[in-house]
């Protein structure tokens, strides 16, 4: 399928509109990341997650606040499906799993009468163990980074890295900032887990696959019109492959839409993840990387 015949759109003439609204994205993100930081989950912070069935009728934030004093502190207490509860609870030390989660039951069964809960699914990571698992993620991201910066390098050259990568930072950073802001404000889960660290890396390949065939139709277009002014050549390549990049980008979003919808409670979060991940990253193949190497190869070609 072709959309977009013949397109000639001013990306890069308008590039500036580009920086304006990346800037403040960024701005931001940033602010809310270091005011707000991340709702981190139990795989990053250590402590306790239960799956309680059979809880229909229950208020959450009634539940929330019976659990709060037997278990030392407030855990986090949401809907899960249509019948159960998802309680999380950090912990000091080691935990005994087996005793927290009878207190659990014993106490809701205390608090309202009538309700009869139990134990569906039970997740426990200790401390140390989601250190490791925080600083893995970590080196997972990073490391990405710096493979796909000596990828771009070989496959193109220096410039188309350094704009390669520019997007992908763009993209994870806004992405976590966004995360940031709506954690305790939509209606499911966003804490920071290792299936959330998945819909990162995925991200990223997806803003790579999108930023490559530019800068490959580039490479192609610089052969092709030698008189033309770089700037120039940078357009046409997006132009060129605009149809290719929007349809790509509404069949997946078609895909993890669906997935958001329909999906369980569980893939809530990874899915709103990609769904924003496909659409920041499509935006930023053509108004961060292409734009960047286009700066980058003005200042190489002043004199000094």
């Amino acid at each position: 399928m072709r959309l977009f015949e013949n397109a000639d759109y001013s990306f890069i003439p308008n590039r500036q509109l580009g920086y304006y609204i990346s800037g403040t994205l960024l701005v931001i993100s940033v602010a809310s990341l270091l005011v707000r930081g991340l709702a981190l989950g139990i795989d990053f912070r250590g402590g306790y997650e239960f799956v309680i069935g059979n809880t229909q009728g229950l208020n959450t934030v009634e539940v929330r606040d019976a659990l709060t004093e037997p278990l030392g502190g407030q855990p986090e207490v949401k809907t899960y499906g249509d019948t159960g509860l998802l309680i999380r609870a950090s912990v000091e030390g080691e935990a005994n799993t087996t005793e927290v989660q009878n207190l659990i039951l014993s106490t809701i069964r205390q608090e309202f009468s009538g309700a009869d809960p139990q134990v569906e699914k039970t997740s426990v990571v200790g401390p140390r163990f989601a250190e490791d698992l925080k600083r893995g993620a970590i080196y997972a991201v990073f490391g990405a980074l710096a493979v796909i910066f000596l990828y771009i390098l070989v496959r193109f050259e220096w410039r188309y890295s350094v704009g390669a990568v520019a997007a992908l930072v763009h993209d994870v950073t806004i992405t976590l900032g966004l995360f940031s802001i709506l954690a305790g404000v939509v209606p499911f889960s966003l804490q920071i887990d290792q299936g959330i660290i998945a819909a990162f890396l995925t991200i990223v390949g997806y803003s790579l696959n999108d930023t490559v065939v530019v800068f490959d139709r580039v490479r192609e277009y610089v052969n092709l019109f030698k008189t033309e002014a770089f700037p120039n050549i940078v357009n046409k390549s997006i132009n060129a492959t605009l149809s290719r990049t929007v349809v790509t980008s509404v069949t997946t979003l078609i895909v993890v839409t669906v997935l958001f919808i329909f999906g369980s409670e569980v893939l809530r979060g990874f899915s709103f993840a990609l769904i924003f991940g496909v659409i920041i990253g499509t935006y930023s193949s053509v108004f961060v990387a292409s734009p960047t190497v286009v700066e980058l190869n003005r200042r190489l070609e002043q004199p000094a």
